[in-house]
This record gives C-alpha cells, structure tokens and sequence, in this order.
C-alpha cells in the first residue's frame, strides 16, 4: 500500500474502513476518531480532498477546484476551526457580482431566493419589461400544485414566466450543479422554496415569508467562507488532523469490493488483500458506491446506478497587473445564462474576490471561467488551449479584456457533479433503507444530502451516526436537505 502517512491504532474501539479520501470520507474519519474508533481510509487516486484541489499559477497560491464553502451551515467552517485552519478563516473580500446577458454586464439583482423575486422590481434591469410584467401576474394566478416534488424551473416559469428561469435561476442553479433549471428538484436543491410552495398560493409572496423570516431570524456574519491558500486545504488538514490521532490514510488503494464477514463484520477487498472491519463507510460517488454495493444491497446499488453526473472544466488564467488595466468591471465576477448562447458560463475575478491572493500576488491578477453543462459533452472534449481561446473569447466581449495570460491551467470535473432531478429524495431514501439492513454500513458524500462542502460534512456526521444506532442525524438531512447556494460567481 501507498500511504499518506500512517499512525499506529488508537483505542481499543471498533475498527471502522473509509472508502473514499474526499472531504466527505475525511470528515467522517474525523468524527469516527473523535468517538474511540480505530480508522483506516483508503483513497483509490494519488491524493485526498475529492473535489477540493489546492494549487499555483504563476506562482500564486489557488483552488483549482472549490473555491468557497457556505458559513451559513456551521458543519464546514467549525469543521476548519477544529483542524487548526480558525486563523485562516476569510469571508470574500466583495460579495458584488455581475450577470452577463442580453448584451451587457448587469448588477446581479439582490431580494430574491436562488433567483426567484419577492417583486418584480427585484430583477428589474435583467429582465425585459414584458418578463417583468409576468412575474406582476403572479398573484392573480390560481394556485400551482408543487406535489411530492416538482422541477424548479418548471414551477417558476409557471408563477413567473420563463424569462425569471432563464435569466437569474439557471445561472444561479447552475452554477451550484451545472444542470438545468427544469430538471432539478425544487424539494433538493431550494428545500425552503418548496416548503413556502406547499402553503403558499403566490411564489412572490411566498420568497417575501421567506426573506422576513430570514430578517427576523437576524442571521449576521458573512454567507460564505473561504481558507487562506486556497479551500484545498481544508481536506489536508483534516488529513494531518486524522493522521495526528492515529487514523490511516493509504491513497493509491481501490476497493474493489465489499462482502459481510461470516461471523459478523465486513471484509474490504483490496486487490488481493482483504481486510477485516468491524464497519464500512462509503463515501465515494455514486457508480463506485453502486459497484461495492452491488453484491451485498443490490437495491441499493440498483438506485445508485440511477444518479447522473456533469462534467465540467475551470479555466484558471492569470495575467500581469498592468496589463488588465481598467478592463474588469468590479465585484467578484459574473455568471453566464445559457440563453444568452456564450460558452462559458461564469467568471470569478479571484484577485477581487479573495483578499489574500491580492496580498499575495499584488502585480498578479487571477481570473477563473467554468465551462460545461449537464449533456454538454461537445464542449468539454476539446483540448485545453482550445478551452482557453473561447475563454478569453467571451472574457473580451464581456470585459474588454484583451491580455495574453502569463499562464493557464485548466482543471477538467469529469462526472464532477451529481444531478438532483426531480424525485431525488425519494431515491436518497431507498438507498438509506436498503443501507441500513447492513448492520456496519453508512454511505454519505455529494450523491445524497447536497452537494456543497458544508452538506458533505452534514452527510458524513450522520453516517457515523447511524452506525452508532443513530439514524436521527439522516432523519433532518431527509426532512431539510443542506441547500447548496452559489457564491456570486464561477464556483
């Protein structure tokens, strides 16, 4: 086995095996720790953190993936402060951002949830006066029936008109799971906006209870977080923290199957060696979990077959100071409607949005792009300078910015993000209860509760739960999904 370092078994616990070295798998080791267990990780590619990818460009120290974790969840940022990182906390340095459409560089509307308005005055400047217009007739509409579940772009188009989907709600959706607004589930991915729907007969009064509530509740501190050197880093620290307290990590190590021990227990197959635990926790995506799965909860393996996943690619590019001049607009950056037909569909001004890189690198400006889609497959299999060109293509029609890079790197999330259509939480529930007939086993990670940091760590805690007899932490999860919001642009 390789190995990021090793410690010697603490505790005379339960020894628990974690498939998976994303932020999810290391989160739950962590708390795994934290209860008496002895733990080892295994992690099938070179390195930890999943998603989370720290590194440099033109020496500059950047995330190539994640960039930010929401603070309104405490699970991610007390889950830093536990890891030594408190000292490294930093909230953007502007929340201003931009929507690229019909033709200019817009102010990105504020008063709205994940885009839906409480008046129509919210979007006034990105939409037309006749889809204006539209989202005033709202309140004389009958009332829509949202059922178990429903798409939210399909129940926002109906109260608001299309125009409120395409423009602000599947920019803003996409950025969060690069999919597509009328395909995702309104009860996953907007849980607070499909609760309001359940009592509510206007959607513009309903986001109005919604943004009094979140007044009177006087929620203070900054909405998202981010870690000096990038948010990379959390899931290394989080490695070291494990390491510290005698837990393993071998990465280079694929599981590649999972079998019930006759006397109780699990047995790990790792190649040719198998190694006995008392209690698995998968925490890896969707088609892998299904393969581990498939001999011993085949119902479970069945459903996790069902999940899809987009790819994407972030184009990192960094550029001299002075040569950027005045070209880029202020805020953070901007997102992209897929409407508008540009093939990026966001830009983060990473300089502007992370005061620490501005430190760091002051005659350094860093920007990132995000390209790609669910179903887009056209896009992402073109070579990374060809990804670069249109990059820069839409930055100069955007910005005016007409620079050559000092450098480039582009970082490709293929089967990046999972998808959560409509019905999602119905299928979350069939694996939870096809898992939990396997006593010793949890599963948690991006495919079930969410798919933002905050939401991972959420889902690793309640596996660890429930294999301690308690199922109450996935409960919540199944009740209140972890909504995953974006971060204003390009995350």
């Amino acid at each position: 086995m390789s190995s990021t370092g090793t410690g010697t078994g603490t505790g005379t616990g339960r020894h628990v095996v974690v498939v998976g070295a994303g932020i999810a798998g290391l989160a739950a080791a962590h708390r795994l720790l934290e209860r008496g267990a002895r733990v080892t990780v295994l992690e099938a590619s070179d390195r930890v953190g999943g998603k989370l990818l720290p590194g440099e460009i033109a020496g500059v120290r950047v995330d190539f993936g994640a960039e930010s974790m929401l603070a309104r969840r405490p699970e991610a940022v007390a889950l830093a402060r536990e890891v030594g990182l408190s000292d490294r906390l930093q909230p953007p340095a502007t929340a201003t951002a931009s929507i690229w459409t019909r033709g200019a560089l817009r102010p990105m509307p504020k008063g709205h949830v994940m885009g839906v308005p409480g008046t129509a005055a919210a979007l006034a400047g990105v939409l037309s006066d006749e889809g204006l217009a539209r989202i005033e007739r709202d309140a004389d509409l009958p009332r829509t029936e949202v059922g178990d579940d429903v798409a939210v772009g399909e129940y926002v188009a109906a109260r608001l008109g299309r125009e409120v989907v395409d423009r602000i709600v599947e920019p803003l959706l996409g950025g969060v799971y690069a999919g597509d607004a009328y395909r995702i589930s309104m009860r996953s991915a907007v849980p607070q906006l499909y609760q309001a729907a359940l009592t509510h007969t206007s959607l513009t009064e309903a986001v109005r209870e919604i943004q009094a509530k979140a007044a009177a509740d006087q929620q203070t501190g900054p909405v998202f977080m981010g870690l000096e050197g990038g948010v990379g880093s959390l899931p290394l620290a989080v490695a070291e923290s494990v390491q510290a307290r005698g837990g393993e990590i071998h990465t280079r190590v694929p599981v590649t199957g999972l079998r019930r021990a006759p006397g109780g227990g699990w047995q790990v197959i790792t190649g040719e060696r198998v190694l006995p635990a008392d209690a698995v926790v998968v925490a890896v995506p969707a088609p892998a979990a299904a393969a581990l799965l498939a001999a011993e909860s085949p119902g479970a393996a069945a459903a996790l077959r069902t999940v899809e996943y987009a790819s994407m690619a972030l184009v990192t590019l960094a550029y001299r100071r002075a040569d950027t001049a005045d070209a880029l607009p202020d805020g953070s950056g901007f997102l992209v409607p897929p409407v508008d037909g540009r093939t990026i569909k966001a830009s983060t001004f990473a300089s502007r949005k992370w005061g620490w890189i501005a430190d760091e690198a002051p005659d350094t400006v860093v920007l990132r792009t995000s390209v790609g889609r669910y179903g887009e497959t056209e896009i992402l299999g073109r070579e990374d300078a060809d990804l670069v060109d249109v990059s820069r293509h839409d930055l100069r029609a955007a910005t005016g910015l007409d620079a050559t890079p000092l450098e480039t790197r582009v970082t490709r999330w293929t089967d990046g993000l999972p998808q959560y259509p409509v019905g999602h939480h119905a299928r979350v529930a069939r694996i939870r209860e096809h898992v939990a007939e396997l006593p010793g086993l949890a599963v948690c990670g991006a495919p079930y509760d969410g798919v933002g940091i905050p939401a991972c760590v959420a889902s690793a805690y309640a596996a660890v739960d429930q294999l301690g007899g308690d199922l109450s932490a996935a409960r919540e999860l199944a009740a209140h999904p972890v909504q995953s919001l974006h971060g204003g642009a390009g995350e």
